[in-house]
């Protein structure tokens, strides 16, 4: 059923391939971007762009009110597209404030809005060691040594913010594996838990209809994951491809 749909990450790795996806249902979408060049690229594809900034919450409250959006959905990332091993803690460290802070501004502004849905990227390969594969109550690595301590911690922040907001807004978090496929850096999926970037955006399609709370994981099947439940309640297909 068409909606209206606010993107934040529109022009991520996720979010452009998510786009395409939404307009083709028929959905209204305001999609963000922090650059005025991408917003054009947005605007071109039929999309309301916004440049806008998640660490600007009163913006960002504006932004989201001003779409009126049935539906938020989460697909920001801090992540630099070549990574530097010897940076990871710095980058481990933006991305988990964008999961922290972010999520947090973001959640609030869905809720002044009155949305009533809310999705959200979180990742797969956060579990704490144990056995294998994993499903979506395996317990994370809370006792992971730095700097994956720093993802986790985000991860646990995210999660927390969407699944603990107020019953009006329902939350979904989308556990995706290893994102590879156009505009991610690789072609090659990772060996143990990996998406397709068409895939995981589909799976956040598929989301808005079900509209249900709880946590997804989005991977294609190994030995390391379990991915029954999005595929029995979204209907999703780790082979679909745009």
């Amino acid at each position: 059923m068409p909606t209206t749909i606010f993107l934040a990450g529109a022009s991520g790795a996720i979010g452009r391939r998510l786009v395409p996806l939404l307009l083709a249902a028929g959905h209204t979408v305001t999609g963000t971007t922090r650059s005025t060049e991408k917003a054009r690229l947005l605007d071109e594809l039929g999309v309301r762009a916004v440049v806008v900034d998640v660490f600007d919450p009163e913006a960002l409250t504006r932004a989201v009110a001003a779409s009126k959006p049935d539906v938020v959905i989460h697909q920001l990332t801090d992540l630099p597209a070549a990574v530097d091993p010897s940076k990871a803690a710095d980058f481990a460290a933006r991305n988990a404030k964008i999961r922290r802070d972010g999520t947090a501004n973001l959640v609030r502004a869905a809720l002044d809005a009155g949305a009533r849905h809310l999705i959200a990227q979180s990742i797969a390969w956060a579990y704490a060691p144990g056995n294998q594969p994993f499903g979506e109550n395996a317990p994370l690595d809370l006792a992971a040594p730095a700097p994956r301590n720093i993802t986790v911690g985000g991860v646990v922040a995210l999660e927390h913010k969407v699944l603990k907001t107020p019953e009006r807004l329902t939350g979904m978090v989308l556990r995706y594996g290893h994102i590879y496929g156009p505009g991610t850096g690789t072609d090659t999926p990772d060996a143990t838990i990996a998406v397709h970037v068409d895939a995981a955006a589909n799976a956040a399609l598929l989301a808005i209809n079900l509209a249900k709370h709880g946590i997804y994981n989005v991977a294609e099947p190994s030995a390391a994951i379990v991915s029954t439940k999005a595929v029995t309640e979204l209907g999703w297909d780790p082979d679909f491809r745009l």
